[in-house]
């Protein structure tokens, strides 16, 4: 057997499988700002606006933007009033390192909170003078008035990621990482109350139990912070792949309802049910629909109409 097969068959099992669960360790993400992982940036590019009952919702992780004009031309022939928006990238290379939340938001004339996930290690670019950091995240981009946003970095994360001694982590297939998987939580004004918004990402690496848990922490947030009558949206790529009916059935139990209603539909290029829009409350979810025309990511985007009651 060749030296490099041990190391080869190593990443290829911790591909497919995972590594095992872990708490959020603090020495983890300590080469990067605290600022950026800790504290969600905010824009504002025009006036916003709450004159209406009725909002048009669209989730969709676009794939790191790599395709960011056509992500864009698709969004703008398709508008909507709340955009949740995952593996959004900022200084990445293999984004042209653009910062794609600011991009989107001035082309679709829109207000932004965004969150930092993930530095990418790989994806730093270096000149003369310094290493400049490279990010991916979630971003809420909205036209309505943002109150208040923060992040939920989960407690239980998959240990995949982090650097290791033995993997390089220059080589941009590894996806070396700092950081951890989050929840961007975004109050918002709609109606003439307030509506909170949870744009998820949840973790890739596990058969189902980590993204289990990590839903168990937004609930329990959800419970904590906020009374129980509150208009809440929750959407985003749950990474919902092994058995996506018990993700639904359970927050149907939560009091939530999909934009889809019982129908689990693929919103993955490969047979996959991974993005969803819930909705509870005061508040009615309808005419949800997987949009499969659209181009620029493997995933689809997840439409839906959110009407105030």
């Amino acid at each position: 057997m060749s030296a490099g097969l041990p190391f080869a068959l190593a990443i290829a099992v911790a591909f497919l499988f995972g590594s095992p669960q872990a708490r959020v360790n603090e020495a983890d993400r300590t080469s990067a700002p605290a600022s950026d992982f800790n504290t969600p940036r905010e824009e504002t590019f025009v006036p916003s606006a709450d004159s209406s009952r009725s909002i048009r919702v669209v989730s969709w992780n676009i794939d790191r933007g790599t395709q960011l004009r056509l992500i864009g031309d698709e969004l703008s022939k398709n508008p909507a009033d709340l955009y949740l928006l995952q593996e959004v990238d900022s200084n990445t290379k293999r984004a042209a390192n653009l910062d794609e939340a600011a991009e989107l938001s001035r082309r679709l004339n829109v207000n932004l909170s965004y969150a930092v996930e993930f530095e990418e290690l790989s994806q730093e670019r270096e000149d003369d003078t310094r290493k400049a950091a490279a990010y991916t995240g979630q971003a809420t981009l909205t036209r309505l008035p943002i109150r208040h946003c923060r992040i939920l970095r989960f407690e239980r994360q998959s240990g995949f990621w982090k650097p290791r001694s033995w993997i390089p982590s220059n080589v941009p297939l590894l996806q070396r990482r700092l950081g951890n998987r989050i929840a961007l939580v975004t109050d918002l004004e709609f109606a003439g109350r307030l509506l909170v918004v949870y744009n998820l990402h949840l973790e890739s690496r596990s058969v189902g139990r980590i993204q289990a848990d990590q839903l168990d922490e937004v609930l329990a947030d959800l419970k904590k912070h906020y009374p129980s009558n509150t208009a809440v949206i929750l959407g985003g790529d749950l990474n919902t792949k092994y058995l996506p009916a018990i993700y639904l059935h359970k927050l149907e139990r939560e009091g939530f309802r999909s934009a889809t209603g019982e129908r689990i539909e693929r919103t993955h290029a490969i047979a996959m049910t991974l993005d969803w829009i819930f909705a509870r409350g005061p508040v009615r979810i309808e005419e949800g629909r997987v949009r499969r025309e659209f181009r620029g990511s493997d995933h689809y985007p997840v439409y839906a109409e959110v009407v105030a009651q």
